[in-house]
């Protein structure tokens, strides 16, 4: 086995909290298999971002993350378009990119040993997307893994962003709920690959891997290695209706619904058509308001999946 060194950063709030065990024991399983381990922790995401930045400065053989797809998030943007792989020790909410690539989820030990099996490896190339947008008067860009959201399931994260109280997965469930009594459609002008779309509609992604939200199949035939997106718009619903077909998307069956669109293509701009508040969150994370552009940007992300030369599958 070579001797590694590896940056190793943390999100002690994962999975709300619960996970606040994993990353001394992860480190500590890294360092017992004989590799160079920093480990990074902070008081907030964006000093996490500035740590980890800081670490990279002397290039690291990995950044490890630990934690969900927010962490996914984070590190793909530290190295995507670079030569430092990532790995991840899932332990997360959602965790979609794990469910993908099949890492153990919420198994300290088993991740920690697939990663030690990848790091011996070429890493897998993985697409990753670039999202564009402005705010306060400024241009801004983020490198996404998942998926950008624009629509019902990005509001409810706004909404349970801004609540203060109760912490925990309850504040998202009440904030699904609150989005639900007052559930309305936003007139969407989409530009992509194909023309132009305008239309209302409940949901819209821009999707790169097959789920959103832990599981929730979204777009279950996307590839993260075809060099594509997978952009997904569900039309103008009643609330009864979105209900009703609410399960078919969560588990991957929508696909021949009359009501559902999903289309390949390398470029998205999401507008409203008719302006109001929307604002675009990525991998779960807050982005900023519309219009977003997205583009792919192909094998960008060198990633420590568990099988040599695997393929992330469909």
């Amino acid at each position: 086995m070579t001797r590694r060194r590896l940056v190793l950063a943390i999100n002690p709030s994962a999975s709300f909290g619960r996970a606040r065990d994993a990353g001394p024991r992860a480190l500590a399983l890294l360092r017992a298999a004989g590799h160079e381990v920093r480990p990074l922790v902070a008081p907030d995401y964006e000093r996490l971002v500035e740590r980890a930045a800081e670490a990279l400065a002397d290039p690291p053989d990995a950044l490890v993350v630990v934690g969900g797809d927010g962490m996914v998030h984070l590190g793909a943007g530290l190295v995507g378009g670079t030569a430092i792989p990532l790995g991840l020790i899932p332990v997360g909410t959602g965790n979609d990119l794990a469910r993908t690539a099949g890492i153990p989820r919420h198994d300290i030990d088993a991740a920690v040993a697939a990663l030690l099996a990848a790091l011996e490896h070429e890493p897998t190339r993985l697409d990753t997307g670039i999202a564009s947008w402005t705010e306060d008067g400024g241009p801004r860009q983020r490198r996404f893994v998942g998926a950008v959201s624009c629509g019902f399931d990005a509001a409810v994260n706004e909404r349970a962003n801004r609540m203060q109280r109760p912490r925990g997965a309850i504040r998202y469930q009440l904030a699904l709920a609150r989005e639900l009594i007052g559930l309305r459609s936003i007139d969407y002008r989409i530009d992509w690959d194909g023309g132009r779309i305008e239309q209302p509609g409940i949901l819209v992604s821009v999707a790169n891997n097959r789920s959103i939200g832990g599981g929730i199949a979204i777009t279950p035939e996307a590839s993260m290695t075809d060099g594509l997106l997978d952009l997904f718009l569900v039309e103008a619903l009643s609330r009864t209706a979105f209900l009703r077909i609410y399960p078919r998307v969560a588990n991957g069956t929508h696909l021949a619904d009359p009501r559902v669109t999903v289309l390949r293509t390398r470029r998205a701009r999401i507008e409203e058509a008719a302006p109001r508040p929307v604002v675009a969150y990525a991998d779960g994370e807050r982005l900023g308001p519309l219009p977003i552009e997205v583009r792919v940007d192909p094998a960008s992300l060198r990633f420590l999946a568990p099988r040599p030369g695997a393929v992330v599958p469909r």
